[in-house]
């Protein structure tokens, strides 16, 4: 059975002024896009991991960790979605939650709640690697951001490793990223996205050929860090500026 629509813990929510009145008090139903993820995840290859496996201790986990995350966006209400390429071994595989490493889950205070005992996130025992880079850069880009954080995901939601080593990335194939695209819709339709944001190229060929205008924004890995950050407050002050067509 699916899980329920993301509920807002009462002590999680944010305050509403400033936001338009269409977006006030809306819930995100999740339905859609569990039920995309799950698909996704049943047919994912020999050298990809299926990530939120509920059968499995650490799919279990993680899966928690996703739904704890999308219920602290649900109070922060995003109106922009920043959509990766896929998972990486040192991040989203250990934490369950895009460009987010251990190091995150254990920030003190919150990096979304601001809470000094953190954002309330389950921390693996033995984490398989205890930071990832591109992790902590996102994060310090978005520290500087105003307005509602982005919503962080990645169109290809399995772990694509190399053949028999999960302590691997390799890229994800144009046929996953295509499998992974009408996953992230559904998500960016559950929050009501304004405007989704690629971060790397394949994500944003995979929202062209499903007909959604995404910019494209470095991604912050092999030597991205400086550009990515660039384009993320120039995309902020955008988004302020009321310049960003939303995606269509």
């Amino acid at each position: 059975m699916p899980e329920p629509s993301v509920t807002v813990p009462g002590p999680d929510a944010t305050p509403d002024r400033g936001r338009p009145a269409s977006r006030r008090g809306h819930e995100p139903d999740l339905t859609a896009f569990l039920l995309a993820l799950d698909a996704v995840g049943r047919r994912s290859p020999d050298d990809a991991e299926f990530l939120y496996d509920p059968g499995t201790a650490q799919g279990a986990m993680r899966r928690r960790n996703l739904l704890r995350y999308l219920a602290l966006m649900a109070a922060v209400r995003p109106e922009v979605m920043l959509l990766a390429e896929a998972p990486g071994h040192r991040g989203m595989s250990v934490s369950g939650i895009p460009f987010t490493s251990a190091r995150e889950l254990a920030a003190r205070p919150g990096l979304i709640t601001g809470r000094p005992e953190g954002d309330g996130f389950e921390l693996p025992e033995r984490p398989a690697a205890p930071w990832e880079a591109s992790s902590g850069i996102v994060w310090r880009a978005l520290a500087s951001w105003r307005g509602p954080l982005p919503l962080l995901w990645g169109v290809y939601p399995n772990h694509p490793f190399v053949p028999g080593d999960r302590s691997t990335n390799r890229p994800p194939r144009t046929h996953e990223v295509r499998a992974g695209a009408p996953v992230a819709l559904a998500l960016a339709a559950a929050f009501r996205i304004r405007v989704i944001a690629a971060v790397g190229r394949k994500a944003q060929r995979a929202m062209a050929e499903a007909g959604v205008s995404a910019p494209a924004l470095r991604h912050p890995a092999q030597g991205g860090a400086a550009t990515f950050t660039t384009q993320l407050h120039e995309l902020n002050e955008r988004m302020l500026a009321g310049t960003v067509e939303a995606h269509g």
